[in-house]
């Protein structure tokens, strides 16, 4: 088997087409993008949030690997009822993971771990958290 066949798994794949349940919709208010500098990849975000400043909503479109289509997936998937300090505090965890800790706190993270031993795609990992965190006042 070959690398890419090793990161390019069909629960990646999977995760990676399941942004269509998440489209990019003009009603979200809030509006974010990232733009991974070791790839060219980018996402851009919308989101609604509660009356708590919590992520009711959100909507994406990404124009990145499946690496980074399937972490977009992973995020918006639990990205519900999480605000600004939580979303930096996992951001934060990411970066520790990607230099060799634990992995992160996020549900289905796990599913994306083969990238961390592959550094042109660290970038594309963190677009969705920058998206975000970019969005949100």
């Amino acid at each position: 088997m070959n690398s890419s066949a090793t990161l390019y798994t069909p629960q990646v794949l999977a995760l990676a087409t399941s942004l269509a349940r998440f489209p990019l919709d003009d009603a979200l208010p809030l509006r974010g993008s990232a733009r991974s500098p070791t790839c060219g990849s980018t996402i851009k975000l919308g989101l609604a949030l509660d009356s708590h400043g919590a992520i009711e909503r959100i909507g994406l479109r990404a124009h990145a690997c499946a690496i980074g289509q399937a972490a977009a997936a992973i995020f918006a998937e639990s990205a519900a009822g999480r605000d600004a300090m939580a979303l930096r505090t996992v951001e934060a965890a990411i970066g520790v993971w990607l230099a060799g800790g634990a992995l992160p706190d996020w549900p289905n993270f796990a599913a994306i771990a083969a990238a961390r031993a592959y550094p042109a795609r660290h970038g594309a990992i963190l677009l969705p958290w920058k998206a975000a965190l970019a969005a949100l006042p």
